[in-house]
């Protein structure tokens, strides 16, 4: 057993309370939280300072687009043109290059706050389509640039070992990517994400399963499954999926980010993304509905009566302008909301928070769509239910994965306790607990250092 006294803790709707003392077991889960004085030096107890949080779950996440942060914005454009330049990013990738820069990402996303993350990995194979496992892609290169590269699943554990490198929890969500939009083939810049058919992705899936498994400690890296898309999965692979697919996996999608989409879908099979999930029995409680930025009045509904999952990333959506999605509907109807990076334009869970509720303000006219609580639970717990993951909280049962922040820093200063969702940022993150163990001071890793150093040389590879 370990313990940590925090100096002031938010405990949900209790709100925040002082001089909190949390034991541990030795699995890093609290096993009691109660009050105590500051405890002396050298007593062995973990001391965090400031106003402690349940560290942030990162629900939406594709690490490799990180290298395309301050590289996409020199002229005008949509979501579509900015689509070309990250699949260059994505062509450039060979398991060690992914590696290294999704270890500099996760150290990233640990000091701003994080403890968990759900990675929407579709990158699976070489780049002219051939499954790593052994000899030369169809081009002749060699991509076995370090131990274990170029074998089976290797971009897939590339990013676990990523993940177990920075310590961060993962949820890798393996993508079923089949087509280049709704009647196309894939591109030849989308050969890599394929798998040729539903039924090769999910024999895939099932050996990628048994190989985590059996490598990683399942309470920090585990596999789930997601749907790049009604674009990237024809109609005719849904039933078969909700037919084979273990029930027990977390199941992901991108739903209606762009109209176009919509048009598309509705074109082809006379009802939107989400109504075409529900004829296929695909919305349910365990279903992550990622942007959900584009909705009908009746898919709100449909989403809502499922209890699905609407994972939103609003400072993606708002530089790839996306549009602002309706997340005070969604939450009215019955829908949980979760928060993520996505494209990493930002990794701030601070950010996120604001920029949701200022995204309902501007679309609404009016102030407090979401409590600062509400808020707090869409960075963490709402978030954490998206995934494998132990659900946040700083209470007994729940993983001790906590987030410090400094309450006196030039941007929080004055500020209520409950209310650091409106001031804060990253920057004013002290101190990153993951299991109990302190990961991060002041925005360096424990284990990795500095992580923009890491994410330097990352960059230089694939630039």
């Amino acid at each position: 057993m370990s313990s940590i006294w925090c100096e002031r803790a938010w405990l949900g709707p209790e709100g925040v309370a002082d001089n909190i003392l949390l034991e541990t077991d030795d699995g890093g889960a609290i096993t009691q939280v109660g009050t105590a004085p500051r405890p002396d030096p050298g007593s062995g107890v973990l001391v965090l300072d400031g106003v402690v949080f349940p560290a942030a779950a990162n629900a939406h996440s594709h690490a490799f687009h990180r290298a395309l942060r301050g590289r996409t914005h020199a002229g005008r454009g949509d979501f579509w043109t900015w689509r070309e330049q990250m699949y260059r990013a994505a062509g450039a990738l060979t398991p060690g290059k992914y590696e290294r820069l999704a270890t500099a990402v996760f150290a990233e996303m640990v000091t701003a706050g994080f403890s968990s993350v759900a990675e929407f990995h579709y990158v699976h194979h070489r780049p002219d389509g051939a499954a790593y496992g052994g000899g030369l892609g169809a081009d002749g290169a060699d991509d076995h640039d370090g131990d274990d590269l170029a074998g089976a699943h290797a971009m897939e554990l590339a990013l676990c070992r990523a993940a177990a490198a920075a310590g961060i929890r993962l949820t890798l969500l393996d993508t079923c990517y089949l087509a280049g939009g709704i009647g196309k083939p894939l591109a030849p810049e989308q050969q890599r994400f394929g798998d040729g058919d539903v039924h090769a992705w999910l024999d895939r899936l099932d050996s990628l399963r048994k190989t985590v498994a059996a490598r990683f400690d399942p309470a920090h890296i585990t596999v789930g499954a997601a749907l790049h898309s009604v674009r990237g999965v024809p109609e005719s692979a849904l039933p078969v999926i909700a037919d084979r697919l273990p029930p027990e996996l977390p199941l992901h999608i991108h739903l209606s980010e762009q109209p176009a989409e919509n048009e598309a879908c509705l074109a082809e099979y006379g009802v939107t993304p989400a109504g075409l999930l529900a004829r296929h029995g695909l919305l349910s409680a365990r279903l992550s509905a990622v942007h959900a930025t584009h909705l009908t009045a009746e898919d709100i509904e449909l989403l809502g009566s499922a209890g699905a999952t609407v994972v939103m990333c609003p400072t993606t959506e708002a530089d790839l302008a996306d549009g602002i999605g309706p997340a005070r509907a969604l939450t009215d109807a019955g829908a949980l909301i979760a928060l993520g990076t996505d494209q990493h334009a930002v990794v701030d869970p601070w950010l996120e928070m604001r920029a949701l509720e200022h995204g309902e303000r501007l679309a609404s006219g009016q102030r407090g769509r979401f409590t600062p609580d509400e808020l707090l639970h869409a960075a963490s717990a709402g978030a954490a239910a998206a995934m494998a993951t132990p659900t946040a909280g700083i209470a007994v049962g729940m993983a001790a994965d906590l987030a410090a922040v400094n309450p006196a820093s030039m941007r929080t200063v004055g500020s209520e306790p409950g209310q650091l969702p409106l001031t804060a940022t990253s920057a004013d993150v002290t101190a990153v607990v993951v299991g109990g163990e302190l990961l991060a001071v002041n925005g360096i890793h424990s284990q990795l250092g500095q992580p923009a150093d890491l994410l330097a040389a990352a960059l230089k590879e694939i630039a």
